[in-house]
């Protein structure tokens, strides 16, 4: 979810309305990965080094992400959407920590998209969180060091019974990886998109897709 900050300056706009329009991107991408039927979206809504961007930017994105999840719930529930928030849950606002927890609940037992939200979140944090579980383990006789594999590891990261990242795409024309699903992304075809976030909608999106069918299919 890469420009909003960049759209909201080439439309002459203040940064926190390129943020705004970022959700409205976010409704019409989830909505449409719904309706075709896509198994796992991740969003990458804020990483651990956005921690150092400006604390009343900061204040304004946790304000934001609390009225998506107030407003947007019960619609993502009556779709049948699976809510996984990942990454450093407890830096966040206590407000946001506690709507993100009813939120997952609610929608625990659904069976429609799974929308993972990367918030707090670094890949590198997640894959030591994962060696200390299992480090944890050992410690306490549960498992053998013989056993611990790749399995083992993608059974300790934070979403572990989310499939491997087919498509990582990147807006604003980033090309870095940017610390993000390191282990689920290791085969995953990457693509670059010159839109800003606020500009990217379903049909940049179902492009994206049908592009990455293409390259499957030779």
């Amino acid at each position: 979810m890469d420009g909003n900050g960049r759209w909201a300056e080439q439309q002459g706009l203040p940064r926190i309305r390129g943020h705004q329009a970022g959700v409205e991107a976010v409704r019409d991408i989830v909505s449409y990965c719904g309706q075709i039927g896509l198994q796992a979206l991740t969003l990458y809504a804020f990483s651990t080094e956005n921690w150092k961007r400006p604390r009343a930017e900061i204040e304004f994105l946790m304000v934001l992400l609390e009225r998506y999840l107030r407003s947007e719930v019960e619609e993502l529930h009556a779709n049948g959407v699976r809510f996984l928030p990942i990454g450093r849950l407890t830096d966040l606002p206590d407000g946001v920590q506690r709507l993100l927890r009813d939120a997952e609940a609610r929608m625990a037992c659904n069976h429609g998209l799974n929308l993972c939200v990367a918030l707090s979140y670094g890949a590198q944090d997640e894959l030591v969180e994962a060696a200390r579980r299992l480090c944890e383990k050992v410690e306490r006789g549960t498992l053998v060091p013989d056993e611990i594999d790749g399995a083992a590891v993608a059974a300790h990261l934070f979403a572990a019974d989310l499939p491997p990242v087919d498509l990582l795409i990147r807006t604003a024309g980033e090309r870095r990886l940017s610390n993000f699903l390191l282990w689920q992304a290791s085969r995953a075809v990457f693509r670059v998109e010159a839109r800003c976030w606020p500009a990217f909608r379903r049909a940049q999106l179902g492009a994206a897709l049908e592009a990455y069918a293409g390259t499957r299919a030779r």
